[in-house]
């Protein structure tokens, strides 16, 4: 069983340091949180950072406190500058340098972060269902791949009797819904796939916080830019504002609270760099919303 609130460890090492990120990592599993994504790319963007920062201080952080069994933690192969593609070799090889960072002996659930078309699907489940035999790896999952590529990997999964995706990650929010389309919806439901989206709050525009145009202050105040200028984006923002406002809630726990009304989303991404940002994103997760909330904020943006 994990928590609804999939606590992102984007942040670690880049918007918060080693001593922040723990106390993060804190107050989320004393929230009762158990469900941490990271990747081994998280934060190379950084200068100074070579990849792999994140699973490190999440490593750390767990060694410290005891609790790794306590953890769900899932990890992600593929876009690291070193290890780049799902080519079997690099899989395996990135997994055993995931490994170390996070001071385990198994990741939970570890995603391929991206399609590779240059591989053969065959060799990329095989070598999946290699780790997952080992022991080293409990599910795989499969981030940012199109449905077409999705059904055709599944499709190999099951001819050959190998591990097969049962989570997939997509960006989804209330204002980007053009990776998990209605069709794309309808098949993870068909075959019981969880979908676990990322962006959850669209680089922080579903906050309000940058409603006024400024987006200083924030390490992805750059990303809502777009949105800012986006009329369509503004006015649903104004009906998430409407609809938190009647429930007392903020609009940071609405989005969430609409996300997990979503009966294929069973646990959200969402991320923090200190504590206090925490209470929002926990509070979505216990919010309900109306079904006529729900279908209001579902019509209120259709992609242009």
């Amino acid at each position: 069983m994990v928590h609804p609130l999939q606590l992102g460890g984007n942040p670690f090492g880049w918007g918060a340091d080693r001593d922040e990120s723990f106390a993060v990592l804190d107050a989320y599993a004393e929230a009762g949180g158990n469900f941490i994504d990271t990747a081994d790319a998280y934060s190379v963007w950084v200068d100074g950072n070579t990849g792999g920062e994140s699973e490190t201080i999440i490593g750390e952080w767990m060694a410290a406190r005891g609790n790794r069994d306590e953890m769900v933690i899932a990890t992600k192969v593929g876009m690291h500058p070193k290890h780049k593609g799902l080519d079997p070799v690099n899989i395996r090889e990135a997994l055993d340098a995931s490994l170390r960072r996070l001071g385990t002996d198994h990741v939970d659930l570890y995603y391929a972060h991206t399609d590779d078309e240059k591989v053969d699907q065959v060799a990329v489940a095989e070598t999946f269902d290699a780790l997952v035999r080992s022991g080293k790896v409990s599910y795989v999952g499969a981030s940012n791949f199109s449905l077409a590529r999705l059904k055709s990997a599944m499709k190999i999964s099951e001819k050959y009797s190998l591990a097969h995706y049962r989570v997939v990650q997509d960006r989804f929010n209330l204002v980007s819904r053009a990776a998990v389309d209605p069709e794309k919806q309808e098949y993870l439901r068909s075959r019981g796939i969880a979908e676990l989206p990322y962006h959850s709050l669209a680089s922080g525009f579903l906050t309000g916080k940058h409603t006024g145009g400024d987006a200083t202050g924030s390490v992805r105040g750059d990303r809502v830019t777009d949105l800012l200028d986006d009329q369509a984006a503004l006015r649903a923002l104004e009906v998430l504002h409407d609809i938190a406002s009647s429930h007392d809630a903020s609009m940071t726990a609405t989005a969430i609270a609409w996300q997990l009304s979503h009966d294929f989303i069973p646990a959200t991404i969402a991320s923090a760099r200190v504590p206090d940002q925490l209470t929002e994103l926990l509070a979505g997760t216990e919010l309900v919303l109306t079904d006529a909330e729900v279908e209001e904020l579902n019509t209120a943006w259709t992609e242009a």
